[in-house]
């Protein structure tokens, strides 16, 4: 069986393949470059309009310092998960502009993989989905379909949803977090979390989800669960909605 990774430049798809190796061969890492900046922007204001994609801009600047106040507790999850950040090993591992790329497409087309394993990256393009036979699973740091989008363990502690406060492994279709759902695991938020070590602890939970993942799709067992979910999408927080939200004690 070959599996490739499909992964963007974040620090979880690093954690993921350290952690997956230690039970199965991972035939090629291709990882993405980041959206360019003008673009991003692009999409964003047309899609959310100019007041709200600033105040999204000026959490992100702001977020910078919380993340470097973040940096103690970031290092205490990793030390209790054992999660390993190291590079990938050169001779697994391609760079593409973009996943759905059509170098991307070739190279796969080449490898032929069975299984693809999805972190991080931006939407699996329709194309990309047709022209590989291979299933594709993805790990999202949320509930689905109910917190589909961008920091589903953030939004879900915003609206005093901790049920749904969580991680989630689901097949991949051309829609945001759409797929069928395999396997779903909440996170226990401690006093000492925030923003940005909600994703870690959603990490630590996705890997033995997506190992038991493997085992089914190994087995040929791979079953949806089916939840009666409301389906919502999330972005980014502003400024505003932030400190808003600080207040309440979500942090």
């Amino acid at each position: 069986m070959k599996i490739v990774m499909l992964v963007g430049q974040g620090e979880s798809s690093k954690i993921i393949y350290n952690a997956l190796i230690k039970i199965t061969k991972i035939d090629l890492v291709i990882e993405e470059s980041s959206v360019p900046i003008k673009v991003f922007l692009k999409r964003r204001l047309k899609k959310l309009g100019y007041l709200k994609v600033a105040g999204q801009i000026l959490f992100m600047t702001y977020n910078k310092f919380l993340f470097f106040r973040s940096k103690e507790r970031i290092l205490e999850i990793k030390k209790v998960y054992d999660l390993c950040d190291k590079d990938y090993p050169k001779e697994n591992f391609r760079k593409v502009v973009s996943v759905n790329s059509n170098e991307t497409i070739q190279i796969l087309e080449e490898i032929s993989p069975d299984l693809i394993i999805v972190n991080g990256t931006r939407i699996i393009a329709k194309k990309v989905l047709e022209n590989i036979k291979a299933t594709f699973i993805n790990t999202h740091v949320g509930i689905t379909p109910k917190y589909r989008g961008v920091h589903g363990g953030y939004w879900s502690l915003v609206n005093n949803d901790i049920d749904n406060c969580g991680v989630s492994v689901h097949l991949v279709d051309a829609g945001i977090d759409t797929g069928g759902v395999l396997y779903q695991d909440t996170i226990e938020v401690t006093k000492k979390d925030n923003f940005n070590t909600y994703p870690y602890l959603q990490t630590a939970k996705s890997i033995p989800l997506l190992k038991q993942t493997i085992e089914d799709f190994i087995n040929n067992e791979l079953k949806e669960e089916h939840k009666k979910l409301e389906s919502n999408l999330y972005t980014h927080p502003t400024l505003y909605q932030y400190f808003i939200n600080r207040i309440k004690g979500i942090k």
